[in-house]
């Protein structure tokens, strides 16, 4: 390629280059598409490209105000629809919170939410399966046996007919794993944290309609039927746990939102 012609293609691209857009109407394209996106429903991409803006196009100084009013704006508006999805949210705790008490001793580190169906003095005699729920959200399961006989169980399985769920084995050295006696009378509670209810309770909220029952795995075997109450007892705990969980989610995201409107 000869030199002619090497100029003549640098001196076509120049004034191809000089004829584009400037920087100024480059910034107010992207500032339209944003608003057109954010017209449309799509918040993502309209914050993507006002964010593009401010990344390329610094000297658009009035874009980039306009820009950043406009960023204010779509904060704004989604900062006033998450309260009132935290308002709506406050109406089901409200109403999912009357079934339960809520406790606190010198041992909890958090709130203790027990549902009334299930407090110790209506059960402090009786095998059954108890739900646990803390003002977190936090959840989990413990089977608590009572008999004049050890079982030594380690594990719990909920089932009827071809449905089930079993627990992870909890072994007797475990911390989770307690025991006690006085007179003839023989205490066991297995706790399942940490998802080791593996299913569990999810299982028996699904299955609160059947007529579930549940057996003690140990050295022996120990039958019960899920009462009523104690099933609508994990119903409600899972219901709560997830209003909860998504409460604080939500303080966060509004949290956020707040600092970001200026």
């Amino acid at each position: 390629m000869n030199l002619s012609r090497i100029f003549f293609i640098v001196l076509i691209a120049a004034l191809l280059f000089s004829c584009g857009k400037s920087e100024k109407e480059l910034a107010a394209d992207r500032l339209a598409l944003a608003k057109n996106a954010y017209q449309k429903g799509d918040t993502t991409l309209a914050l993507q490209q006002l964010d593009t803006i401010q990344l390329k196009y610094r000297g658009a100084i009035q874009t980039l105000d306009e820009a950043d009013q406009f960023k204010k704006k779509i904060y704004g508006d989604l900062f006033y629809q998450k309260q009132d999805e935290m308002d709506s949210l406050k109406v089901k705790l409200e109403k999912l919170e009357a079934k339960f008490v809520k406790e606190k001793t010198d041992f909890d580190r958090y709130t203790q939410y027990v549902h009334k169906r299930q407090q110790f003095e209506r059960r402090w005699d009786k095998s059954f399966i108890q739900i646990h729920l803390d003002e977190r959200g936090e959840l989990y399961i413990s089977s608590n046996y009572y008999g004049d006989q050890w079982l030594e169980h380690t594990g719990l399985r909920v089932y009827d007919q071809d449905l089930q769920a079993k627990t992870e084995k909890v072994d007797l050295d475990n911390v989770l794993n307690h025991r006690s006696d006085f007179m003839e009378t023989k205490w066991e509670k297995v706790s399942y944290r940490d998802g080791t209810d593996n299913g569990v309770i999810e299982f028996i909220a699904e299955h609160a309609d059947r007529n579930l029952k549940a057996v003690f795995l140990g050295s022996r075997y120990y039958y019960i039927i899920l009462e009523e109450y104690d099933k609508q007892a994990v119903k409600d705990a899972l219901a709560l746990s997830k209003l909860l969980k998504q409460k604080a989610k939500l303080g966060q995201e509004i949290q956020s939102l707040q600092s970001k409107v200026g």
